[in-house]
């Protein structure tokens, strides 16, 4: 039997901001990430009409809604683990030795894919408020049989 692979919307640092542009690419998921930097709790709730949603707190994400966000997250999608943190510069564990093959993560809104002992990291950038000269982004993960692929998109100007 031959199973479909599994889309998982990834998207972070939206700082109050919710692009259309930015919802297209996250239409299909199964389940959505959001890394951090919410920025209003809109939009979760937005996010939410699409797929199911994990989010992480943010630096911005200081109002009663957003400190009731948890700061790490683990989550686990068609058997791959997932740990889901804001600022990876705060990683406290070795994802490989606790059994994660994707860490996801956002704050510095610089998109990046770098796998590393066997372990997926996965920035999809930021997709609120255009900052410095970075690209505005989103990003998918598609799994299928315990494979994980990481794609970027770049949302227009």
């Amino acid at each position: 039997m031959i199973r479909k692979p599994v889309i998982v919307g990834v998207i972070s640092d939206t700082h109050g901001l919710l692009r259309n542009e930015a919802v297209e690419p996250l239409r299909g998921s199964y389940r959505i990430l959001h890394a951090g930097d919410v920025g209003a709790p809109e939009i979760l709730k937005a996010l939410a009409r699409i797929a199911p949603v994990t989010a992480v707190r943010g630096n911005v994400d200081t109002s009663a809604w957003g400190r009731a966000l948890p700061e790490t997250e683990v989550v686990e999608v068609s058997g791959v683990s997932i740990y889901m943190l804001h600022d990876f510069g705060r990683l406290d564990l070795k994802p490989e030795a606790a059994g994660f093959r994707v860490v996801i993560y956002g704050h510095s809104h610089q998109p990046k894919i770098e796998e590393k002992n066997g372990v997926l990291y996965f920035n999809p950038g930021s997709a609120g408020p255009r900052r410095f000269r970075l690209p505005v982004t989103v990003g998918r993960l598609r799994i299928a049989r315990g494979k994980v692929e990481a794609e970027l998109v770049e949302l227009p100007n």
